[in-house]
């Protein structure tokens, strides 16, 4: 399994992956201890899904299910688009598959929903070098995540020490990078699914204001292989609803055996000589 981090997180916001094999991922560049580019415009999706490949290819695997969480779901669903031979199934998690400022702010309207997504954004590019100096030094982890899950930001059904675990690491991030990253990622336009084959699990958070549930299944309304499945959850479903994202990833595991069981034995039958 493949997990394409959402901008500056990683495993630690994904508990029911907690003891599971076989993970393999990456944190963004210049995140959490990946190197920055020497030329900080190497942050485009191409560079992203490059990533990816490289991820894959230095594990040495073939094919596996990929998963992403918020803006990691563009680069899960680019990888399947531009390399299908290298995904066998799709979990998108809480994100839009591309343009992901016009799938925010679900009480905006939508003519102008991506305008103030980005300018929101822009603005909190800006303001990096103050968040750093209130960010870096907000109180322990664990009092963070209490306010955090009695503030509506995350919801209280949220395991506090997962919380907690996530909160630590991604409170220090360099917040002007961070949104840089934000900035060139959501530029990706609304991706196409209509060429995936592979079977598809969505896992939408109705209170999500990130993400609407809308932006999500749009894009794969018409896919023979898709499931949509809205959790009475926020942006951060991962966190507050691990025992459903893992019961999901054993059904579209358990979809893609079916799948390619039936695939294999279709092509042995008609190999099969006649007399």
């Amino acid at each position: 399994m493949l997990l394409c981090p959402g901008v500056g997180s990683g495993p630690e916001s994904w508990p029911s992956l907690t003891g599971r094999g076989g993970l393999l991922g990456w944190y963004m560049r210049g995140t959490m201890g990946s190197d920055r580019p020497v030329d900080e415009r190497n942050i485009s999706l191409d560079d992203h899904v490059s990533d990816a490949i490289a991820v894959l290819d230095d594990a040495g695997v073939e094919r596996c299910v990929v998963m992403g969480w918020s803006m990691g779901v563009t680069i899960a669903a680019e990888l399947a688009l531009r390399h299908p031979e290298r995904v066998a199934g799709l979990l998108l998690v809480a994100g839009a598959p591309g343009d992901s400022f016009d799938a925010m702010l679900p009480v905006v309207p939508g003519a102008v929903r991506r305008f103030v997504g980005l300018t929101a954004t822009k603005l909190l590019r800006q303001a990096g070098p103050v968040l750093d100096s209130v960010l870096h030094r907000v109180p322990a982890p664990d009092v963070t995540a209490f306010l955090l899950r009695h503030s509506g930001v995350i919801k209280p059904s949220s395991d506090p020490k997962a919380v907690a675990n996530a909160v630590s690491r991604f409170l220090r991030h360099d917040w002007r990078w961070y949104f840089t990253l934000a900035l060139a990622l959501g530029a990706a336009p609304r991706q196409d699914l209509g060429t995936i084959v592979c079977p598809v699990t969505l896992l939408a958070g109705r209170d999500d204001v990130l993400t609407t549930a809308e932006s999500m299944s749009g894009s794969v309304g018409a896919l023979p292989q898709a499931r949509l499945r809205v959790l009475p959850c926020s942006h951060y479903l991962p966190l507050e609803a691990p025992e459903v994202v893992s019961a999901e990833l054993d059904l579209l595991l358990e979809r893609v055996r079916s799948v390619d069981f039936a695939t294999a034995e279709a092509f042995t039958s008609g190999s099969r000589s006649r007399t």
